[in-house]
């Protein structure tokens, strides 16, 4: 059975929630995502061409200018490279940074289905 105390605090999440701007409403989803992880792996092509995979990605994040606060043209993330792209992490297979232009960079990115 469910407490008053359980109810008036789901009341109050429901209302701070409802109250946050969308963008306030993302950020608490990928926090909450970023807490609970993912196995993501992005994908990056040149043409219909695969040049670079990069798996066991936690999330992407978009950079934010330091001095206005607005949204940089470009994405950034951690996660292992593959080298030879054979879809698995093999030994020797490290976990590097990535960054990639949201105007000209051909991508998936996907959470990892195995």
């Amino acid at each position: 059975m469910i407490t008053r105390t359980e109810i008036a605090v789901l009341l109050a999440m429901t209302t701070i929630l409802a109250g946050c701007t969308q963008e306030s409403q993302n950020k608490i989803g990928r926090s909450i995502q970023n807490w609970t992880g993912t196995d993501g792996i992005i994908e990056i092509y040149a043409g219909e061409k695969l040049v670079k995979r990069f798996m066991k990605i936690d999330k992407l994040t978009t950079a934010e200018g330091t001095s206005n606060g607005a949204d940089r043209p470009y994405r950034f993330g951690y996660g292992i490279l593959d080298a030879n792209l054979n879809g698995t992490v093999d030994s020797g297979e490290k976990k590097v940074y990535f960054e990639f232009s949201d105007y000209s960079t051909s991508y998936v990115f996907y959470e990892n289905p195995a």
